[in-house]
């Protein structure tokens, strides 16, 4: 529905036009600024964040270095495989010393352990293996088991090495060679202070509320501020989801809070390290923003209002002339009027033409009548021309189908079906033809198309006798049925059937054809008088018989659609009952 607001100035229409005219320029330009200025707070945002996680993964690959450096020491240590593998000749005193040395250096190691796979241990200055922990059961050992002899970081969990000692650690173990056999029949384990990992993740400031955590290969959690609050089931976080991220993700939290994750995935570690801003704490800056460009906005639109009157009156004044004197002609005033005019433009010519326009109006609003019948004549048989063309096409197209598969025989009996509705259609001129031989021409179409798609299609023509000889304009039918075999039927992997129904009710006939092809969903039926063309088919739209009914029966006849996706359609066409003789057809 179109909606128009005209007022009874001109004058007022320029100062409103153009007002809005600047206002929706306004509005669109702070639309896009505000849009691409918030862009650039969340993309420094991100950025910035990224450069501090990178620091913090800098950091955690330069102490997880240091500790590598530190097991190989270990590793390196003779003691250690005299042990573990040579029958308990070795007491253990040279790992005791060893081992002492670097747990009084190093206070954020809390244990040191040589495990064997025959049994023997040797921890610490030579403490007491908690056996209750059953170490081969746990994750973090299996898995350094499989890695062999490489250097396996675990996830933070609580030590369980030494009984009665409960501190949350995060271990560090690489396999022991036995030098008798090649094999790794041997682990070094060493469990690092937890509180390392948090001193290195708080050293960097995300806002007042952002934080840092890492999560392992796994998308387990090594380390969260509130890594207690998420195990017990308290808080939520995104563990999966960003462990398998390349790109920043957003996402809005239990509390309705939108949060920014930026992962950073270490290659050295496995580890992925997440940054976690809120984007809430941008929201100063973005106020003032909002505000600066509100307020610049505002003042471009009443500067160009204040602009808008000024150059209304300007170019107004001799149009309000003009108005002024044919009110005479509204009048019915004909003779010349003198205006007078300075210049050149388009007003002055316009005002020099009134006079001369005036004395021809009568003789041109007589022309234009007589015009205009003409014109609706030929608009009439150019809407209906269109029709012919259309199936044609489709017809031509079967025909050379059927003739490429070799099937002469139902090629001959198309072409002649062909010739036969042809003869019927264009041979006869006139507008209107009987319900009867409108259907014969429906008829010979359907049979075309049963021929093309064989037992795809049914068809059942149930039209009353009474309304055979009532006169409707030519080729309504045809191209509904058309319509149903191509979007309605041709979709369907089993039959489809089509109805042609007819029947009398008072003075109007109603004629229906009815499919059980696949519908139309209630979009495409809203736009079913819309002014298109079926691109694919090259067809007539349903706009097109809808007013060529209407041209010819008036606004109260044409067609309704009724159709149900998945179920079928049904069209309607409502025409006025009328015998042959009785109509004054049009040529």
């Amino acid at each position: 529905m179109r909606i128009e607001v005209r007022f009874k100035s001109i004058r007022t229409n320029m100062i409103i036009y153009f007002s809005l005219l600047v206002l929706l320029t306004v509005t669109v330009f702070l639309f896009f600024s505000i849009r691409f200025t918030k862009s650039n707070l969340m993309d420094n945002s991100e950025k910035n964040s990224r450069q501090l996680i990178e620091q913090v993964n800098f950091n955690i690959e330069n102490y997880i270095d240091y500790m590598e450096n530190i097991s190989q020491v270990i590793m390196n240590n003779r003691d250690i495989t005299g042990y573990l593998f040579d029958d308990g000749t070795e007491t253990g005193e040279g790992l005791k010393e060893a081992f002492q040395t670097i747990l009084h250096a190093r206070t954020d190691i809390y244990n040191i352990a040589v495990l064997g796979d025959n049994g023997r241990y040797f921890i610490n200055n030579g403490s007491d293996l908690n056996l209750r922990a059953r170490l081969k059961d746990k994750e973090w050992y299996q898995d350094a088991k499989m890695a062999e002899s490489k250097i396996l970081i675990s996830s933070s969990h609580v030590q369980n090495l030494v009984k009665n000692d409960y501190k949350w650690v995060v271990t560090l173990s690489r396999g022991i060679t036995n030098p008798a056999t090649g094999r790794v029949e041997g682990l070094l384990v060493i469990d690092l202070n937890y509180d390392v990992i948090n001193d290195l993740c708080e050293s960097i400031s995300l806002g007042n509320k952002g934080y840092v955590y890492i999560l392992d290969r796994k998308g387990e959690i090594v380390y969260h501020p509130q890594q207690q609050l998420i195990l017990s089931g308290v808080k939520k976080e995104l563990l999966k989801e960003v462990s398998a991220s390349k790109t920043s993700l957003t996402h809005v939290d239990e509390n309705g809070e939108n949060k920014i994750y930026t992962p950073f995935h270490s290659k050295k570690t496995g580890w992925t390290i997440v940054g976690v801003n809120y984007t809430s704490e941008l929201a100063g800056n973005e106020v003032a923003m909002k505000t600066m460009y509100t307020g610049a906005a505002f003042l471009l639109i009443l500067l160009a209002c204040l602009f808008a009157v000024f150059l209304s009156a300007k170019i107004t004044k001799p149009i309000k002339q003009l108005q002024a004197a044919m009110k005479e002609v509204q009048e019915g005033k004909f003779q010349p009027v003198s205006i007078e005019t300075a210049g050149e433009d388009e007003i002055s010519s316009l005002t020099h033409s009134f006079n001369s326009m005036t004395e021809r109006i009568d003789e041109l609003m007589k022309k234009n009548s007589k015009e205009q019948a003409e014109k609706r004549k030929s608009e009439l048989k150019a809407l209906q021309s269109q029709i012919n063309p259309h199936f044609l096409y489709n017809t031509l197209d079967s025909i050379i189908w059927l003739i490429e598969t070799e099937d002469s025989e139902q090629a001959i009996n198309m072409t002649s079906v062909l010739a036969r509705f042809f003869r019927q259609a264009i041979g006869n001129s006139n507008i209107y033809v009987t319900v009867w031989q409108e259907l014969e021409y429906t008829r010979n179409y359907l049979l075309i198309q049963q021929m093309r798609y064989k037992d795809k299609v049914a068809f059942d023509i149930r039209v009353d006798s009474e309304v055979m000889e009532c006169a409707i304009v030519k080729l309504v039918l045809q191209p509904l049925v058309e319509n149903a075999l191509y979007h309605g039927l041709k979709y369907k992997t089993e039959q489809g059937n089509i109805l042609i129904f007819g029947y009398r009710q008072d003075e109007t006939v109603i004629l229906k054809v009815m499919d059980d092809g696949v519908g139309m969903t209630k979009e495409a039926l809203n736009c079913i008088f819309q002014k298109k063309t079926d691109q694919k088919h090259n067809g007539v739209g349903m706009k097109n018989i809808q007013d060529r009914l209407n041209m010819y029966y008036g606004p109260g006849y044409g067609l309704s659609v009724d159709s149900r996706e998945g179920e079928g359609t049904t069209v309607t066409i409502t025409i006025p009952y009328r015998r042959m003789e009785d109509v004054n057809e049009e040529t």
